[in-house]
């Protein structure tokens, strides 16, 4: 862990993750989800977005479904020499490659097919900007919730895992 790098802690229904975010390669990310984080934004979210063998997806929906409102789209910094390792967490977005805003996404496999391949939008990529150092076991416990299609979005846990704090350690 390096010094600079803000450490976060999120507790969720299922357990506590430990993530440090790298201020260095992906500093407008990292600010964004600070942000977010220091709003309080992520409290009462859910990951709503649950694949074996790929990711969890959080932070942009209620218990409920309700989407939860933003702020603008930042610029996505997937070329920042970071890939989609297990255990990073990375940006979640749109087919629009400068998209992300809230969601965000923690891989349970190296997803290689989601690193920057170039400028083409097809293989643009998804920006990592950190790195879970503690609770792989809670990230894996999620991954393995069964999931079913709710209003519309496929892969939702049928239990909502629900992300009750996301707290910045200064």
């Amino acid at each position: 862990m390096s010094a600079s790098n803000p450490l976060i802690q999120m507790e969720t229904s299922l357990g506590e993750i430990l993530l440090e975010l790298d201020i260095v390669k992906a500093p407008k990310s990292v600010e964004n989800f600070l942000s977010y984080a220091r709003a309080g934004h992520y409290d009462g979210s859910i990951f709503h977005r649950v694949i074996k063998g790929f990711m969890i997806q959080g932070g942009g929906l209620t218990a409920d479904m309700a989407i939860k409102p933003t702020q603008e789209p930042i610029e996505n910094e997937a070329g920042n020499g970071l890939k989609n390792k297990v255990g990073t967490i990375a940006m979640a977005r749109t087919a629009e490659i400068h998209s992300g805003a809230a969601q965000f996404f923690i891989n349970t496999e190296d997803n290689k097919s989601l690193d920057h391949g170039g400028l083409n939008p097809a293989v643009y990529g998804y920006a990592v900007f950190g790195k879970v150092v503690d609770g792989m076991d809670v990230v894996y416990t999620i991954e393995q919730r069964p999931t079913a299609t709710v209003a519309g979005q496929a892969d939702v846990p049928v239990e909502p895992v629900i992300i009750t704090a996301v707290t910045v350690i200064d």
